[in-house]
Formats: structure tokens, C-alpha cells, sequence
């Protein structure tokens, strides 16, 4: 017979069960039941620490967020208009973040497609905040000069989207990565090729010409 388990270490336990289940079979499609056999507990066992699903659902997004790790970050570098830095702590942390933990990427896509009320409220309280944050830096630098006037909401989002695009790929369609291209070298390429394409300065900081284009090669043929 196992061992019992204390009531965080049996929460932390139920918690990754129900997570791997939401992010196969979606929110409605998985029964308290098929969690409470994942976690190795049974049903009464599961309701003692999570009277419902949606309290499950809302600790799985409790304890895989990371929100303020990443702003924090990304404010500092913020502070001193360092623009590269603000671009790299927010895209790395949320590189990297998906790739040790792809699951909550399919739970989220689960939920959004079944219209449940924690996808929004894990919008409006992780996503928006980000989209929001880049935002406003962005507008900021924009009235210093150093960017062009552009519609700053909309390029905040278009930063994310190259990393989401990214992840997507990857970890849904399985596309094989690009060979020898760490998680830093992937995030530098957005962030040189963002910062070049939203600066004022014709002659904006780049990557160097050959080692731009063979990441781009190895991208392509992983594709292929």
C-alpha cells in the first residue's frame, strides 16, 4: 500500500494529475473521478482539497503562473530603457516557461476553445497584464523619439505573437526544433528583429548578417 501523503504534498499531486488530464481531454471532457485515479486518492479524498473543478482548475493557474517573476524583471529593465532587455526578459520568461511545462499551453488552448470563465480570467489577469505592460512601454518610448509612431497595443501583441507562433509549432504540431538553437538564441532573433523594425534610427543594432541568416536556414530546414 503507498504511503500517505501530507495534505500539500497530496494537493501538488492532484494538481499535476488534473492537469495532464485537462490538457488531453479538456475541462468537460474529464471526470473528478479519472483525476482521483491519476492522483492515486479517491473522489472524497479530491473534494476535501478541491470542493470543485473549477477551484482545481483555478490552483492549477495559481501555481503555474509566473506573472510577477517576468514583470518585475521586465520592470527593472524597464527603469533603465533598456529596450532589448525589457523584449528579452518577458520572451525568454515565456519561452521558457511553455517548454518546461508545454501542458498548461494545451490546458489553455482546451479551455479557450470550450469558452470556460477561468480561460478569460487567466487572460485578464496573466495575458492582458503582459499585453498591457509592453504596451505602455512601448508608447513610452515612442514619446521619447526612439520608436516610430505606431499603434503601441498592437505591437505589443505582435512581440508575443512571435513567440507564441514559435511555441505553437513546437509543442502542438510537433514540428521539430531548429538544431543547435538554444530557447536564448530563438528569443535574441525576435528581439533583434522587433527592436529593428520598431526603432527610429536607420542604423538600428542588428544581428550580424551571416549568423542571421544561418538561424534562419536551420528554422527552415527544421520545418521542412
Amino acid at each position: 500500500m503507498g504511503r500517505r501523503l501530507k495534505g500539500e504534498e497530496r494537493c501538488r499531486v492532484i494538481i499535476e494529475a488534473a492537469l495532464t488530464l485537462f490538457s488531453q481531454k479538456g475541462f468537460r471532457g474529464t471526470t473528478t473521478k479519472e483525476i482521483a485515479q491519476a492522483a492515486g486518492c479517491s473522489e472524497a479524498t479530491l473534494f476535501k482539497h478541491f470542493a470543485t473543478k473549477d477551484k482545481l482548475y483555478s490552483a492549477i493557474l495559481e501555481t503555474k503562473s509566473r506573472i510577477e517573476a517576468v514583470l518585475g524583471q521586465a520592470m527593472h529593465m524597464a527603469a533603465r530603457k533598456d529596450d532589448a532587455g525589457v523584449l528579452r526578459a518577458v520572451g525568454l520568461q515565456a519561452l521558457s516557461h511553455i517548454e518546461h511545462d508545454a501542458m498548461l499551453m494545451r490546458l489553455l488552448l482546451f479551455s479557450a476553445l470550450e469558452g470556460h470563465a477561468l480561460a478569460l480570467s487567466f487572460f485578464e489577469s496573466q495575458v492582458r497584464r503582459l499585453h498591457e505592460f509592453l504596451s505602455s512601454y512601448i508608447e513610452t518610448r515612442i514619446a521619447d523619439g526612439v520608436f516610430r509612431p505606431v499603434n503601441p497595443l498592437v505591437a505589443a501583441r505582435s512581440f508575443f505573437g512571435m513567440i507564441v507562433h514559435y511555441l505553437l509549432l513546437h509543442e502542438i504540431y510537433g514540428v521539430k526544433r531548429p538544431v543547435d538553437v538554444s530557447p536564448e538564441q530563438v528569443v535574441e532573433t525576435f528581439v533583434t528583429l522587433f527592436c529593428d523594425g520598431i526603432r527610429q534610427e536607420c542604423d538600428a543594432r542588428s544581428l550580424a548578417g551571416a549568423t542571421f541568416h544561418a538561424q534562419l536556414s536551420m528554422y527552415d530546414s527544421a520545418i521542412e
